[in-house]
């Protein structure tokens, strides 16, 4: 199995094998159900839908989504996500997906949706330096020249410039397993991960460990 559905619990810190101290996001990873397993004969590829199983099920569920879940024989889950599997695997529908999956010392990535900070200028957007501070300067936070005026007479694409910030979907590669607790479904991965606490995350394992 390439990867797990999860939320991202917070950050707090461990202790390593020398005494140092490690900075580590807290992942609750499962449980997840296989909801349909996609083959080569009938989709072209090879690949498993499952679906993170949470405490509180989904009000809403339309009568397609109903009669997706009830052919897998498993309960209306809110995400659902597929992962790329060998031809050798057996995986089916209903099969139970854990943290176990995992094991410390190997490398994933974390892919989830940043925080949203809304329109912001260039300087925490771009971290652009900006001018003195000093009195009757009246150039602080300002983004400076966007281009000249008599020739192109217009702004290039791709200046940088204030705007909508956070809010988009990101992966933080590369990321250590530090510890996995199968019990609770939980795993400790090191550095920061995108997202607010709460937030829906996939874990998979590194493309480029």
């Amino acid at each position: 199995m390439e990867g797990i559905l999860g939320k991202k619990v917070g950050m707090t810190q461990v202790f390593g094998d020398k005494g140092q101290m490690l900075p580590v996001t807290v992942l609750e990873v499962g449980p997840c159900l296989v909801v349909q397993r996609k083959t080569t004969e009938t989709d072209g590829y090879e690949a498993v839908q499952i679906g993170l199983v949470e405490k509180r099920a989904p009000r809403h569920v339309t009568k397609p989504q109903q009669g997706h879940f009830k052919k897998a024989g498993v309960a209306p889950t809110r995400r659902l996500q597929e992962f790329a599997i060998d031809a050798g695997e057996e995986w089916k529908a209903g099969d139970e997906v854990k943290a176990s999956i995992f094991e410390a010392g190997e490398y994933v990535d974390v892919v989830g949706t940043s925080k949203g900070k809304g329109f912001q200028g260039v300087v925490k957007r771009h971290g652009f330096r900006g001018g003195r501070a000093t009195h009757g300067s009246m150039f602080h936070r300002a983004p400076g020249s966007i281009g000249a005026s008599s020739f192109p007479s217009r702004v290039y694409p791709g200046m940088r410039a204030a705007g909508r910030m956070g809010g988009k979907r990101n992966t933080a590669k590369n990321l250590r397993v530090v510890q996995v607790d199968a019990e609770r479904n939980v795993i400790l991965v090191s550095g920061a991960v995108p997202g607010a606490t709460g937030s829906y995350v996939s874990i998979r394992r590194a493309k480029k460990g």
